[in-house]
């Protein structure tokens, strides 16, 4: 009975550390099961549906709008927001993944609100992935640091990114608004 134990809190334990890495490949298969092609096949390797998918939680919804004045509406770029482009009806993690594989680059809107919604950080970690596993390491991932969160909140896997990747904060004044969107876009591309 005690190596059953042992080997129900080691499996449990693998589960665990491993559960981002297991959702992804659940769901990657599952969606390869019915009928799933990839976005980037040998032919075409910049055959995009959206040039980034935004990454933010609800509370941060103005923001997100600001952002899409400034880049669809000013400089013309595609992007993926969940309250507008994912498909009603379908499951929400299919949703996020789909969002993700159709989308060149995916911004997030770190804020204490991002942190604190799950769904947030699901497609943090799916994103991640998708950059390791998916795309052999080529640069996904771009933060965008909204709102300032104390250290000790920051969960280690944003810090991993953050100290990993280079980062844009988002300005209080209007000079530094308009440099902010320029580089934005210049991330983008």
């Amino acid at each position: 009975s005690c190596i059953l134990l042992f080997l129900f809190i080691l499996t449990t334990g693998l589960v665990y550390r491993y559960r981002w890495r297991l959702r992804y490949f659940y769901y990657m298969t599952k969606s390869r099961y019915h009928g799933y092609k990839s976005v980037r096949s040998e032919d075409e390797q910049t055959d995009f549906k959206y040039d980034a998918f935004v990454s933010y939680a609800e509370k941060d919804l103005r923001f997100v709008q600001q952002m899409i004045s400034k880049l669809e509406g000013d400089k013309g770029i595609r992007l993926c927001i969940h309250h507008r482009d994912f498909v009603p009806g379908y499951d929400i993690a299919e949703n996020i993944i789909t969002a993700i594989n159709k989308s060149r680059k995916t911004i997030v809107i770190l804020s204490p609100n991002f942190i604190q919604s799950d769904w947030c950080m699901y497609e943090l970690h799916i994103a991640k992935m998708e950059e390791i596993y998916k795309r052999d390491n080529e640069d996904v991932l771009f933060l965008v640091c909204y709102e300032e969160i104390p250290a000790e909140n920051i969960p280690l896997s944003i810090m991993d990114v953050i100290h990993q990747k280079s980062y844009l904060e988002f300005p209080d004044d209007e000079y530094g608004n308009t440099v902010f969107w320029d580089k934005l876009h210049e991330a983008l591309f």
